[in-house]
């Protein structure tokens, strides 16, 4: 067998951004008839270990045996793969998560739609493929995330859809999620072009609640996220819909999320000292500077900024002066005073006296 021989379906997001007018980040196939062994044997390498899915030789495309799930335990991993030769493009296509995503297009180009997905792309529709939706709780955030993704395209969750998330947000399946896992799809949603949809549309299933009690989001919160789409870095767009939140309830999200160092600092940054960023004075100016640790960290200073611009309503020109506050203050000659035999503590005081009046200064 070659590979060529293959009987292979180019599924999922590639088809269904085709046909929507996007260009494909990914494209995915499934190989229907096919075993592991005649798979490697063609050179294909094997991606993990629990889905029977491999890597072309030469193109890297990911291809994946026609599968069936059968559910065997708690949250996302506890299913039972049933890969054979035998199953049926049909049956891989109907255990995914909205007919959207389950539409395969065959090597001579040929739609292969057993559930309706190009109906549902039509009407801009988010509908479940199947009642075996509510086997995969992750399922409850891949909704959300595609209603974000796809909003400015006018689409929504279909009413039986959002009442089996709902069923799902309140069985307590969603504690059983990985934390990579909820982490993944967050921040795949912040890259999206309303990632206020995504919290919107999961709080309303009652998804927030179940993953994370104390955190309520108020619709200013979620106007500040809206607002911080304008700026294309997610890490900015994560603290400005936390800004307002306790340090503690950041602390504690940031924890069930899983969220990378580098979101989980300037999210609780912004939590601790985002009401202190309206400086009238240069006392009070040099105060920020030392709490933010500007002086070391002079890039996340500047996010933390923006954040404040996003949520603390941070004027322009609040914001270059502090910007021209930092620099003014970033770097000080100490060579006269050392030469004078100055030294230790002393150093660090007159550092400071000369960085306060600099400030004095700059803000008059």
């Amino acid at each position: 067998m070659t590979h060529e021989a293959l009987n292979t379906f180019l599924v999922g997001g590639a088809v269904r951004d085709e046909l929507l007018g996007l260009t494909p980040d990914e494209r995915d196939w499934v190989v229907v008839g096919a075993t592991p062994e005649q798979m490697l044997a063609l050179g294909f390498s094997q991606v993990g270990r629990d889905f029977p899915v491999y890597l072309h030789p030469d193109t890297k495309d990911e291809y994946a045996l026609a599968r069936t799930e059968r559910k065997s335990g708690h949250g996302y991993g506890g299913f039972e793969v049933q890969a054979a030769p035998d199953v049926t493009l049909e049956q891989d296509l109907q255990r995914r998560d909205l007919t959207i995503n389950a539409i395969a297009r065959d090597q001579q180009g040929q739609l292969i739609d057993p559930y309706g997905g190009q109906q549902d792309l039509e009407a801009r529709c988010l509908r479940h493929v199947s009642d075996a939706f509510v086997e995969d709780p992750l399922r409850v955030l891949r909704a959300a995330r595609f209603a974000a993704r796809f909003h400015y395209m006018g689409f929504t969750i279909a009413p039986d859809t959002a009442a089996l998330m709902s069923q799902l947000s309140h069985s307590g399946e969603l504690a059983h999620l990985p934390a990579e896992r909820l982490w993944q799809e967050t921040e795949k949603a912040l890259n999206t072009a309303n990632p206020e949809v995504y919290i919107q549309t999961l709080e309303q299933c009652g998804a927030i609640a179940a993953l994370y009690p104390d955190w309520h989001p108020r619709k200013q919160e979620l106007a500040n996220l809206a607002a911080a789409t304008a700026q294309a870095n997610p890490v900015i767009r994560f603290a400005s819909v936390l800004a307002h939140q306790s340090p503690d309830v950041v602390e504690v999200l940031c924890d069930t999320l899983g969220a990378p160092n580098q979101y989980r600092d300037l999210a609780r940054l912004a939590a601790r000292h985002g009401m202190d960023c309206h400086c009238r004075t240069g006392e009070h100016a040099l105060k920020l500077l030392e709490l933010t640790d500007a002086w070391r960290r002079p890039e996340r200073f500047t996010d933390f900024l923006e954040v404040c611009r996003f949520t603390h309503l941070l004027q322009a020109d609040e914001q270059s002066k502090l910007l021209q506050a930092r620099e003014t203050t970033q770097t000080i000659d100490t060579a006269d005073w050392v030469a004078a035999g100055i030294k230790g503590a002393a150093i660090g005081e007159r550092v400071q006296q000369e960085r306060l009046q600099r400030l004095n200064r700059l803000y008059g």
